[in-house]
């Protein structure tokens, strides 16, 4: 039996979902860095310091983790969420081929 869509519902494609909410919070964790190393850039040419571009952009990652985990906690969710439906459905490809390679039905 193939689903078919009911119209006004999206297909339910848990992979792709996956793929653009996984791009999706890549990015805003990028972005986030580049923001805080723009900011540390910036306070250092208030205070007429030199910070390197390199030393910026390293504290914006150690500074970025942890602050991601609290600003990005529902879009990480709905990964974590997506990643455990693809892998149920992957489980259950492999048993039902498993099943018809032994022959059961």
């Amino acid at each position: 039996m193939i689903d078919t869509p009911t119209p006004g519902s999206a297909p339910s494609n848990p992979k792709g979902k996956l793929a653009r909410n996984l791009a999706f919070y890549t990015l805003a964790r990028l972005a986030l860095v580049v923001v805080i190393a723009a900011i540390i850039l910036g306070v250092s040419t208030l205070v007429d310091a030199q910070v390197p571009l390199l030393v910026a952009a390293i504290f914006a990652v150690i500074i970025a983790m942890p602050l991601s985990l609290l600003l990005f906690k529902k879009l990480r969710m709905q990964v974590n969420e997506q990643i455990s439906a693809v892998d149920a459905q992957r489980r259950q490809d492999r048993d039902e081929l498993r099943s018809k390679l032994r022959g059961d039905k």
